[in-house]
């Protein structure tokens, strides 16, 4: 039966006006969601620290540039997070503390939006401490990336611009985030929270917040959760934990098994591994000063 010509007109008006409202931009970008994603994995995957180090980059430039066409897209938003907050980690701020807190702080931006995404309203600086709390117990499993990459990003960028008292006084508001990833997967990102929590505990003295027992705990916790495979989980308890407690035993001993693992003990974060490894190196080179 064929279609009355009126009927066919509207359609056809009513198709020009839907592929208008999505631009050819956003249909790409749409499209490149897996290539992003695919390509995230591989660049975990890496043990070129060089090659990394040159290609991350370009890489959150295209990730920015998708934002640009889908400024509501969480899922990116978490990708230039993760990104920013590896690449600084990684290959920024052992040489420039200043650029890295740029850095960091984009990556917050993003992981933010994100979280706005997963249903948090208001602005995480300026809420109080009972107000963050309600609102993250409303939060469901599904904001934890959100969740982890916020508190991430913005702890690191705190730690950044730790002379500055405005900053040191919201990273309880960080932890509190963590706090909700903690009780909503505690294994999301290789056990990130308890990461998290060793070097929050184990960073500071007891007198100005610092649990050592607590610490030690969450990096077991960590090491268990990655079946001692993540060499970060070491190199951070050596560099926080065995620093604060002038343990010089377990300083070296912790860091000499991060240089001398071997590079494929955790190919899905060989990456990761890669920089601990590098990191831990360059600590063992402040040993006689620091004991």
């Amino acid at each position: 039966m064929s279609i009355p010509r009126k009927l066919a007109r509207a359609t056809i008006c009513l198709c020009g006006a839907l592929l208008g409202a999505c631009s050819m931009g956003q249909m790409v970008a749409r499209s490149s969601l897996p290539i992003i994603e695919s390509g995230n994995v591989a660049m975990n995957r890496e043990t070129d620290l060089d090659l990394a180090r040159a290609a991350i980059p370009a890489n959150l430039k295209l990730v920015e540039g998708l934002i640009q066409e889908l400024p509501d897209n969480a899922d990116l938003r978490l990708q230039a997070a993760q990104g920013f907050y590896g690449y600084a980690y990684g290959f920024v701020e052992d040489e420039d503390n200043r650029r890295a807190s740029g850095l960091y702080r984009r990556g917050w931006e993003h992981a933010r939006q994100a979280l706005a995404a997963s249903g948090f309203q208001g602005d995480l600086a300026a809420m109080t401490t009972e107000e963050l709390k309600r609102q993250l117990a409303g939060l469901s499993r599904r904001a934890v990336p959100a969740l982890f990459w916020s508190a991430s990003c913005w702890a690191k960028w705190i730690d950044m611009n730790r002379n500055d008292p405005a900053r040191i006084a919201d990273m309880g508001k960080a932890a509190e985030l963590m706090e909700r990833v903690l009780a909503l997967d505690e294994n999301y990102y290789h056990g990130g929270a308890h990461l998290f929590f060793g070097v929050y505990y184990g960073a500071r003295p007891p007198m100005l917040g610092g649990d050592f027992e607590r610490s030690a705990k969450h990096f077991e916790k960590a090491r268990a959760i990655t079946h001692g495979k993540l060499l970060l989980v070491d190199m951070l308890q050596a560099e926080y934990l065995a620093h604060q407690l002038l343990d010089r035993k377990q300083f070296h001993e912790r860091l000499i098994a991060v240089v001398n693992a071997p590079s494929d003990i955790y190919p899905e974060m060989a990456l990761v591994n890669a920089i601990a490894q590098q990191k831990a190196g360059r600590l063992l080179a402040k040993e006689e000063e620091w004991f």
